[in-house]
């Protein structure tokens, strides 16, 4: 048995990501990580560039009972969830096999690889939430707060952040360990439009220093 009046540092984990006691303090939170797949990661030199505050992030959540939940973006090699209309998502369709579900292209990148059991989401739109099971996941385990990872700024952390606000999940944003091609759009994001928007904006070290 665990005495919740024991040190401040200890800790009750319970199975599946399931709230833990942290001293006096209940928690419910999850670390989404996003978009930070091989392709992306080998392509993109900006979302290279977060890997190692985001590798760190991960490595603090799982050592503090915090579920990790990782999103891959893919989309079917028919084409067939791809309307013709959408310029954007036809142009990420049709780059070879870079956003092609069943390439390794679209997998977790292995530096970040999930451990057995941890949940990997499959999207196919911006949002993390977009026609996935990742608000499922999230009750299932009692989280009513998030921690967004990833890339890109302007999409698929802004993206997940407004479906996740409208759903009433209190979002925080890791300003260091999300990036985006335009340097410009992060900053504006991230200093602005985000905080407008309710979300707690903090660096990965300050977020991991609350653990």
């Amino acid at each position: 048995m665990i005495d919740d009046n024991s040190a401040k540092d200890t800790t009750v984990r319970m199975a599946d990501g399931a709230p833990y006691r942290q001293g006096n303090r209940m928690t419910t939170t999850a670390l989404i990580v996003g978009d930070l797949q091989a392709g992306i990661v080998d392509n993109y030199p900006f979302a290279a560039d977060v890997l190692p505050v985001v590798e760190k992030v991960i490595h603090a959540a799982r050592a503090s009972g915090i579920p990790v939940i990782f999103i891959r973006f893919g989309l079917r090699a028919s084409g067939l969830d791809v309307a013709a209309g959408n310029q954007l998502i036809s142009g990420l369709h049709g780059a070879g096999t870079l956003f092609h579900e069943e390439s390794p292209e679209t997998f977790v990148h292995p530096r970040i690889e999930p451990l057995p059991g941890e949940a990997v989401v499959l999207k196919r739109r911006a949002s993390a939430f977009a026609a996935t099971d990742l608000d499922r996941l999230l009750h299932a385990q009692h989280v009513d707060s998030i921690v967004l990872t990833g890339v890109a700024t302007g999409a698929m952390i802004a993206a997940t952040l407004y479906d996740a606000s409208d759903r009433d999940y209190h979002v925080t944003v890791l300003s260091d360990a999300c990036a985006d091609a335009e340097p410009d759009v992060h900053d504006f994001l991230i200093n602005r439009v985000f905080p407008a928007r309710g979300a707690d904006v903090l660096t990965g070290q300050e977020w991991t220093a609350r653990l």
